[in-house]
């Protein structure tokens, strides 16, 4: 089912007027799938299949809704890193794979979304604004993160400004990489953003939060697949 028939369903499951959340996701949808100038109220109101005027039941106007997009972005793609550079770790390189979570879980940051918004923010003085302070948020995070197991101010900023910048460059690229070709590079970034080796019990949690196991270097199979051959 596409993403406008599931807003279809949850503004008829609703009622005639759909709902706050039914008006957000299919603007969050039109935003990552199409850019901000698809994110107009009478185009959401004709894919929802209600009418114009319910729109502002729930929003004083467009910029509103605007609004709301942005405090989606700022809660999830914000939100999320900061705590994953704070969530516990014993070691500087499993605090790294705690902020590689981010980049392969769309659950806890939203590649797509996060394009999305940088677009937009060439449109808009404001958003572009709202890109700086949270750039600002998240860097100083993973600052704080590298300050915390022992890398000095300055060191801890360049390290944390190459690991965000890196993935950032991903997002703008839209660079797509299978599963197993990243989880193949990712001791190699670790090392490259904290001059220290990974154990090997730490990857081996860190492939079996996706449902891997890494069987032989480089060579990864489901977890399932293991459990079956055991």
């Amino acid at each position: 089912m596409s993403a406008p028939e599931k807003s279809r369903g949850k503004a008829q499951d609703t009622g005639w007027r759909g709902s706050v959340d039914v008006w957000l996701d299919a603007a969050y949808d039109a935003l990552k799938e199409s850019g901000i100038d698809a994110v107009r109220v009478m185009p959401l109101a004709k894919q929802l299949g209600l009418s114009r005027t319910s729109f502002y039941w729930f929003f004083e106007d467009r910029e509103q809704l605007l609004d709301a997009l942005l405090s989606r972005w700022r809660e999830k793609n914000t939100g999320s890193l900061v705590q994953q550079c704070e969530n516990y770790a014993e070691s500087i390189s499993e605090a790294i794979l705690n902020v590689f979570e981010c980049w392969l879980n769309p659950q806890l940051f939203d590649s797509q979304f996060e394009f999305a918004v940088r677009s937009w923010a060439m449109q808009s003085a404001e958003v572009s604004a709202e890109i700086a302070r949270a750039d600002d948020t998240r860097i100083n995070a993973l600052t704080g993160m590298f300050r915390r197991f022992g890398y000095d101010e300055e060191a801890a900023d360049v390290r944390a400004r190459t690991l965000y910048l890196t993935q950032i460059g991903y997002i703008s690229m839209k660079t797509t990489e299978d599963v197993v070709v990243r989880f193949r590079r990712i001791p190699h970034y670790v090392g490259v953003f904290t001059g220290k080796a990974l154990k090997r019990r730490e990857l081996d949690r860190f492939y079996g939060k996706f449902g891997y196991a890494e069987t032989s270097p480089g060579v990864f199979v489901p977890l399932a697949d293991t459990f079956e051959a055991s």
